[in-house]
């Protein structure tokens, strides 16, 4: 006989957190849009910054060291402050499927808090998703380089990270668009991917995409982008797709070679299956080719004629990465060879070719240190660098290549 114990709560927690000021400004922006399935914490050093926020939970920490007056642009502060209320922090976290934070970069207490907050919810267990902006420009320096060292570190502590450079509100949006709305248009970054994330899970479709898909798909894989697009017409269906991984607002990433992609197709009644292969298709020329992709559908039928499509692409800029530093391997490896061929060629003194590479083998003592076979030519020699008849100095080639070469 089989019970049915309906106690036990399978739908995902996810939450967000706001740090610091541009942070708890994100969260207020989402808590207007009225997104379903999401919980909203606002955590900041400033307590006249923090009485605005309509968030569920408001959360003022390092008092004691800040006296609710804020980090005044000192990250060590905003560090200190989260360190000071961490036992606070894992009581919020507790029981968190997935956590996003937000934070803009540059400051003392997003920049200095967010990664303490990052750091408890890994140590926790719980997928945590990052997205951040980075300063405009004209901020100064000193403020970039302090974004850039923040998000450096948060990056070793979260699954999966978002990055908003503001100075693409400067060259997307045009220089005449008012502030509130350039803000509004990154902060809907962050809506979308957690919308996006949060529909994909909790709303069922034709064919569902669990946590357990998100989870695989944005676990410990990096730098990461999120994007969705809505097609309409003969072509909906790439139209969306291509909008969906274009995003103009992100920071400027190489999609090839995503090794995580999590892709939602939602359109009215009149979805044919051919446009969910054009969709497929476009995710596949830039995924790598042992990619993990998820892919799920859902219909809404208020989306007549329409057909959105969100897409979520992780693990990315590691293939580029190791595709250059193949080819830069390849070109060294092809010097050695070159160099030792050509030593081969010249063979000794008189310029005759060798017999036996074995015997008085211009590698014969390459086992040494090369420091150590300069002095000793130069002593036996002159004082010149140590070439072969061409006066290639192939005794800089690094022993392993040299060996590969012989």
């Amino acid at each position: 006989m089989f019970e049915l114990v309906d106690s036990i709560n399978d739908s995902p927690v996810i939450k967000l957190v706001g740090v610091g000021g541009g942070g708890s400004n994100a969260v207020q922006h989402m808590v207007q849009s009225g997104i379903e399935g999401v919980d909203f914490i606002c955590a900041n050093t400033d307590a006249q910054a923090l009485k605005g926020m309509h968030a569920q939970t408001v959360l003022h920490i390092g008092q004691s060291i800040t006296k609710g007056l804020g980090a005044g642009a000192n990250p060590e502060i905003g560090r200190q402050a989260a360190m000071e209320d961490r036992d606070r922090i894992q009581d919020l976290i507790e029981g968190t499927d997935m956590l996003f934070i937000t934070a803009g970069m540059g400051g003392g207490t997003g920049t200095g808090a967010i990664p303490v907050v990052a750091q408890i919810a890994r140590e926790m267990g719980v997928l945590t998703v990052a997205v951040v902006t980075k300063p405009f420009p004209f901020e100064g320096n000193k403020r970039m380089r302090t974004a850039e060292s923040g998000i450096e570190e948060l990056r070793g502590h979260v699954d999966s990270l978002i990055t908003i450079p503001n100075e693409k509100l400067l060259s997307v949006l045009g220089k005449n668009i008012s502030l509130l709305d350039a803000f509004r248009a990154a902060n809907d970054v962050l809506r979308g991917a957690v919308q996006g994330i949060a529909e994909l899970i909790t709303n069922p479709g034709l064919i569902n995409v669990d946590f357990a898909d998100v989870r695989t798909v944005m676990s410990e894989m990096g730098l990461a982008m999120m994007g969705s697009g809505i097609g309409r017409g003969d072509e909906r269906a790439t139209e969306a797709a291509e909008m969906a991984i274009s995003s103009p607002l992100l920071e400027d990433i190489d999609l090839a070679g995503a090794r995580g992609i999590l892709v939602n197709i939602t359109a009215g009644l009149d979805m044919a299956i051919g446009e969910f292969e054009e969709v497929g298709n476009v995710v596949r020329s830039f995924a790598a080719d042992d990619a993990t992709v998820v892919v799920g559908t859902a219909i809404d039928e208020a989306l007549e004629g329409e057909l959105r499509v969100t897409v979520v692409a992780t693990g990315l800029g590691q293939q580029a990465q190791t595709h250059q530093l193949r080819s830069v391997q390849q070109a060294v490896q092809q010097r050695a060879v070159s160099a030792g061929a050509s030593v081969y060629a010249q063979g000794g003194p008189g310029g005759h070719h060798q017999s036996s590479p074995s015997q008085h083998s211009p590698y014969a003592n390459y086992d040494k240190p090369t420091v150590q076979r300069k002095t000793a030519r130069s002593a036996s020699q002159g004082t010149g660098p140590a070439t072969n008849g061409h006066d290639v100095e192939y005794l800089d080639i690094p022993a392993f290549l040299r060996r590969q070469a012989d």
